[in-house]
């Protein structure tokens, strides 16, 4: 394991505190994903209040336990993603359709203004943005039922 320079805690308000190894201390320090949909779990930085990157890490798995469990409690607190795992009914094939979905964080209705809020990211991979600005992933076509795959390549 590499050698970490750095330590975190949470101060009484809850935020993140940075102390480096030399006493440098910033509070208020935001972890960033620099890949968050195709590797989300390499490239991390973590940013001072001024916006400034003060401490970087190529891999999460990297850091001691009790640091990357904050960091990746604060990533989780801001990140909303949900992952579509199947597509059970669209309103209409023309746009706005809406879309009832079944996500991993539980059943949902998206708003569709238009194709062009489906991203494709790779040859499996999509994020799809709804009315309302909520990213939905598609992390593995190939790994949809046959009727949300039929349904879905209507609109790609």
């Amino acid at each position: 394991m590499p050698n970490v320079n750095f330590s975190l805690h949470r101060d009484n308000y809850g935020r993140l505190v940075f102390l480096a190894e030399n006493g440098e201390r910033h509070e208020g320090v935001t972890p960033v994903r620099a890949f968050p949909i195709a590797a989300p779990d390499e490239g991390i930085a973590l940013i001072n209040y001024e916006g400034h990157e003060i401490a970087w890490t190529d891999r999460l798995a990297d850091l001691p336990d009790a640091t990357r469990q904050l960091i990746e409690e604060e990533l989780a607190s801001r990140e909303f993603v949900p992952e579509i795992e199947q597509l059970l009914e669209v309103s209409s094939f023309a746009c706005p359709s809406t879309w009832q979905v079944r996500t991993n964080r539980g059943s949902a209705a998206l708003l569709l203004k238009g194709e062009e809020d489906i991203r494709r990211l790779s040859r499996t991979r999509l994020l799809i943005a709804d009315a309302h600005g909520i990213q939905y992933l598609v992390r593995d076509l190939t790994q949809l039922d046959r009727h949300s795959r039929k349904l879905l390549d209507r609109f790609l």
